[in-house]
């Protein structure tokens, strides 16, 4: 703990607004400040699987289907579509219909013309989700779900060699029926078909601008959304601009309660985006996001540091001095999954023999959750019993993970499968060597506060391990590569089913979403099953089956489901968190009048 910092926590919140001045007021324009927690990876939406960049992307990039901002249970409207999809063939076939007029971004690869959006947009951007060279996390909803997208897949001619992917092959699966109309049908119904087609991963790109900056198309983002890329210091500081040429898309979404509709009221006939730029920050260490909210640097905070939260609430309320300046306290449980995986294709941790599944077990059951919780959280989390956390579709409240905290009966595992102790009191592996584990975390505050949580639990089992630290980028990047042995992660759903979650422990997905790379047939065939099934009691059977499958074999760890803590500015107007949608930034408005008379 630094010394500043010490210093602002024993005097509490009122003296922090004294050490730090608040910003002078210097603009009128109305700009939206918020800050991501991790560094940006890359701006294709097929690519980037990472919350930063997903963030921005979503922005930029436009689905043809978007969630309802008020709806609770979440619901799906238009995006770039005129209408809802027609669905035929009893779920096999959607017809989607374009608004005509849609224009992308000008950029240099359109050569001074205007480029409008159309349906062959939207071919092309699904079929890059199946090139090798674009190496997509997000494959695993379209792979075998289109029909005739087997001759997008990587096969083998007679000769032996590999054919090569063309992006130009057609299929069944996806067609133009004219210049605004697609249609997409599939082998089976999928009742998260929709669900796909809102993700931000599906967002059209040009096929213009793919060609004209090749492998580098992550850094010149080109969409048709709400937003455009401004300035961009890579790893610090982005910029996102109003999209001067945005569709002029009125606000009609409907609340449900007091809340809602009083932001349904402020929002009603309005043009988006409200602000004419969002200024993002790329903040890792914990107690800078705090500091900077308080110091009136940021608009809103999103998930308070479990750690530190003690600075900004008393018993779960937010502080009087917090309290007194107008800053508003909002509560939520996001769709989301703190994991540790282990890699099941690493000679030393992974495999399906008894003596390793023995190791990862005893692992397991060295993670004390409530601990863990109450420590490392501040109370705010609940324990993953699975994978999926509350309120996504398959969830069973019912439903106990069988691996609970026992370090005597961890212990009783190693001596049993041949783990010795030497007389320094570390471990051997059974063939008698060193038993040494390395475990990648994050280059910052959070990540050494976690390495000493798995260093204290394996320590208590004589297990020696070490810590690589790197950027989150660096790490992810390792993991698709095979190349990391185990770290922890988290999920947030994509789309609100379970699918979303098993899909990270899917033997084909191995080194995409898969990064533990676990690959059990049994698992895979359950998988496969439920993918056929809507939401029903049947699928959830099968989701038991899977997580059952998943303790015992243990290529994860599953520890907790965060209860955020979220702080709002006085002057920020319309926010309202969604499950899935990860930013709110183009429905936000600022009263800047309020925040320049604090700033002043």
């Amino acid at each position: 703990m630094s010394l500043r910092f010490l210093f602002i926590a024993l005097l509490g919140v009122s003296a922090l607004i004294k050490v730090f001045p608040a910003q002078a007021a210097d603009s009128t324009e109305k700009i939206l400040r918020v800050l991501v927690s991790t560094p940006e990876s890359s701006l294709d939406p097929a690519v980037a699987s990472d919350v930063p960049s997903v963030s921005i992307n979503e922005n930029i990039f436009e689905p043809m289907l978007r969630y309802d901002y008020l709806a609770r249970p979440v619901k799906l409207k238009p995006n770039t579509l005129k209408v809802m999809p027609e669905i035929l063939d009893q779920g096999k076939t959607y017809v989607l219909r374009l608004q005509p007029g849609i224009m992308f971004t000008p950029d240099p690869a359109f050569k001074g013309k205007p480029r409008e959006l159309t349906a062959e947009d939207y071919i092309y951007s699904i079929k890059r989700i199946y090139d090798p060279a674009v190496k997509s996390p997000w494959l695993f909803m379209f792979e075998g779900k289109l029909l005739g997208d087997e001759k997008l897949r990587p096969s083998t001619a007679k000769d032996g060699k590999k054919q090569e992917f063309d992006l130009q092959t057609n299929i069944p699966g996806l067609q133009a029926v004219d210049k605004y109309t697609l249609r997409i049908r599939l082998n089976a119904p999928d009742s998260n078909f929709l669900f796909i087609l809102a993700t931000t991963a599906t967002g059209a790109m040009a096929k213009e601008v793919v060609d004209a900056y090749g492998n580098q198309v992550g850094n010149h983002p080109i969409g048709t959304g709400p937003f455009i890329l401004g300035t961009w210091q890579r790893s610090f500081r982005i910029e996102l601009l109003a999209n001067p040429q945005y569709r002029k898309t009125l606000f009609n979404d409907q609340g449900t309660d007091d809340a809602t509709k009083k932001i349904a009221a402020s929002l009603a006939g309005q043009t988006l985006p409200r602000v004419s730029k969002v200024e993002i920050k790329i903040m890792e260490e914990q107690q800078s996001r705090v500091l900077g909210f308080l110091n009136n640097e940021f608009d809103y905070l999103e998930q308070v540091p479990p750690p530190l939260s003690n600075m900004v609430l008393d018993d779960g309320k937010l502080k009087p001095a917090l309290q007194q300046r107008g800053i508003r306290l909002s509560l939520f449980t996001p769709l989301q999954t703190y994991y540790m995986w282990m890699n099941m294709e690493d000679p030393v941790i992974g495999g399906y023999t008894p003596e390793k599944i023995a190791l990862r077990r005893a692992i397991a059951l060295s993670y004390d959750s409530k601990e863990d919780i109450a420590l490392m959280e501040k109370g705010l989390a609940i324990q993953a019993q699975s994978p999926l956390p509350p309120n996504v579709l398959g969830y069973d409240p019912n439903y106990k993970t069988p691996v609970q905290y026992d370090l005597k009966l961890a212990n009783a595992l190693l001596d049993k499968f041949g783990y010795k102790r030497g007389a320094d009191h570390y471990r051997n592996l059974p063939d008698g060597q060193p038993l040494h584990l390395q475990m990648h975390s994050l280059a910052s505050t959070t990540g050494r506060l976690r390495d000493e949580v798995w260093r204290k639990n394996l320590d208590a089992l004589g297990i020696h391990v070490s810590f690589k630290t790197d950027k989150h980028s660096e790490v992810l990047r390792a993991a698709r590569l095979g190349k990391v042995q185990m770290t922890e992660a988290n999920w947030i759903a994509d789309f609100p089913d379970a699918e979303n979650f098993y899909q990270l422990l899917y033997g084909p997905n191995a080194g995409r979403a898969n990064y533990s790379r676990f690959n059990l047939p049994a698992f895979n065939t359950l998988y496969e099953q439920a993918m056929r099934l809507g939401d029903s009691p049947e699928r959830t059977a099968i989701y038991r089956q899977m997580a059952q499958l998943m303790h015992g074999y243990t290529p994860w760890v599953p520890r907790i489901h965060p209860v955020t803590a979220d702080l709002l500015q006085p002057w920020l107007q319309n926010y309202y968190r969604h499950p899935v949608d990860f930013t709110s930034w183009r429905y936000l408005d600022v009263d800047v009048a309020a925040r320049n008379k604090v700033l002043k």
